[in-house]
């Protein structure tokens, strides 16, 4: 048969191809987010242009900003992501590799024997041993004349790039938590040092009242109430030491230690980290470009979409081309010989005419994925505007509260000076010493509590507005853009 008839086949299908299904669109939903930020408060904070790749950087830490680079190479959720990353970009070049063709190379050697008694007419020879020498390449290749092919490998290439994505958002969630987790232990071991103080300023009173009783100058129940006030002092500090252990742990597991491996370098009780007053805030649709979580969901949306056209591809026929090139021979002698040449070429059609509803039900099942992916898109978005919408008014009203409770420390210890020194002229009871000392170790620990807590929140703010990466080459293709991500990793995996 002449070749002609295969080729003229082949160009047919090839020339009148076409991709079947929905091509992708990103989704309108940004025309739905504000043109800016509806709290008032973010016209009172400042945004010279900080960095939010390295926000992080603005604490002013340097113990803060050693922990966060050992956590970017050695914390265990940015090796699971980063293995995703590696599957996913294996899937599609499995994906992509179904564009060619599968061949094979089949060899063969045998020696065998025919029973004479099997023949029904008698054959000279039959009996005889003789070798038989098989070697050749077959071949078998889909012709993606309606898609389906190029659909899976969109999908696998969106699918990448949601898990590039997926890293990302891991890095960011993970920066914060390093960071808020920092900031928790300074703040508790500022309030243990309020704390002690307090105790020791009780223990002072305690041993006061003891000698003017001791003296007939005080009766017995200052004493027992200055007993009562140092114990009660005293039974606060077990939990904030409890609160500042399983604190310390939690770094060293977010480091990818064991508890207690970092303690060492925690020992010092450095002061509640101070940031420089400059916060990169941009407009409500950056975060569409910024969040990963809102870009991973886009991406999922876009993996999903090409699936319909997968589906939508089993309606028609699927067309393939086959084939065998071999050398066959019963003497080895002659193996590589021209007539030992046998070949075959061919063309195949295979539809599925009635399949029970099962290929357009997929269809569906594929479409109402797709439109629960563009939901969760759209819902992505709006808790993200709702998270900085919310965390930008808590940064500033605890800033305002913080300042307020400075001043009332300050009130309190003037107190507490105040009416010490009339309690020992005489012209006060120790109930009123034994109040403002009181009012002092609350506004002291509260003082504290709020300054952590006004860190906690612009950690929380940076975290909401996507900070803790940084974006990529626009030029960059996926697979360039996730061997860029796993050349920052140590991971043990091996590469595709």
């Amino acid at each position: 048969m002449s070749k002609k008839p295969f080729l003229y086949i082949v160009s047919l299908v090839v020339l009148f191809g076409c991709t079947v299904g929905p091509d992708y669109e990103p989704p309108e939903f940004e025309q739905e987010v504000p043109d800016a930020w509806k709290s008032v408060a973010a016209e009172e904070i400042e945004s010279p242009g900080s960095p939010l790749e390295t926000w992080w950087t603005t604490l002013n830490d340097p113990k803060l900003v050693e922990l966060i680079h050992e956590a970017r190479t050695s914390n265990l959720s940015v090796q699971i992501a980063a293995e995703r990353v590696r599957e996913a970009r294996a899937q599609l070049g499995i994906a992509t590799g179904r564009y060619y063709p599968d061949v094979v190379l089949d060899g063969s050697y045998s020696r065998q024997q025919a029973s004479e008694n099997s023949a029904q007419i008698p054959i000279p020879g039959i009996g005889d041993p003789f070798d038989s020498y098989d070697l050749g390449v077959g071949f078998q290749w889909e012709i993606d004349v309606f898609g389906r092919l190029r659909r899976g490998a969109e999908s696998a290439r969106a699918a990448l790039e949601a898990s590039i994505e997926d890293y990302r958002d891991v890095m960011v969630v993970l920066m914060a938590d390093v960071a808020a987790n920092y900031v928790e232990v300074r703040t508790l071991q500022d309030r243990i040092k309020y704390g002690r103080a307090n105790v020791e300023a009780q223990s002072d009173s305690l041993q006061l009242t003891q000698d003017r009783f001791d003296a007939g100058q005080s009766p017995l129940t200052d004493v027992t109430q200055a007993e009562y006030n140092l114990a009660n002092s005293q039974a606060a500090l077990p939990r904030l030491e409890a609160r500042l252990a399983a604190a310390i742990n939690r770094l060293a597991v977010l480091l990818g230690r064991p508890p207690g491996a970092v303690d060492d370098l925690l020992t010092d009780a450095s002061q509640i980290p101070d940031p420089t007053e400059d916060l990169t805030l941009g407009l409500p649709a950056d975060l569409l470009r910024r969040r990963p979580d809102i870009r991973t969901a886009e991406r999922q949306l876009a993996s999903q979409t090409a699936l319909i056209g997968v589906a939508k591809a089993d309606l028609y026929p699927t067309f393939s081309l086959s084939g065998v090139l071999a050398l066959q021979s019963l003497d080895s002698s002659n193996f590589f010989e021209s007539e030992s040449t046998t070949w075959s070429l061919v063309p195949g059609l295979r539809w599925n005419i009635f399949s029970g509803g099962k290929i357009r039900n997929n269809i569906r099942v594929q479409e109402t994925r797709t439109q629960q992916l563009l939901f969760a898109y759209e819902q992505t978005v709006l808790f993200a505007l709702d998270e900085v919408e919310s965390t930008m008014v808590a940064y500033e009203r605890e800033k305002v509260r913080r300042d307020r409770l400075y001043e009332a420390v300050d009130a309190s210890q003037r107190t507490v000076e105040l009416v010490k020194t009339q309690y020992m002229s005489g012209l006060t009871d120790f109930l009123n010493l034994l109040d403002a000392q009181r009012t002092l170790a609350s506004q002291q620990d509260s003082w504290a509590e709020s300054e952590g807590q006004v860190v906690q929140n612009l950690i929380a703010l940076n975290r909401a507005l996507g900070g803790g990466w940084s974006p990529p080459d626009p030029d960059n293709s996926p697979k360039e853009n996730a061997q860029e991500i796993l050349s920052t990793t140590d991971s043990p995996g091996s590469e595709p």
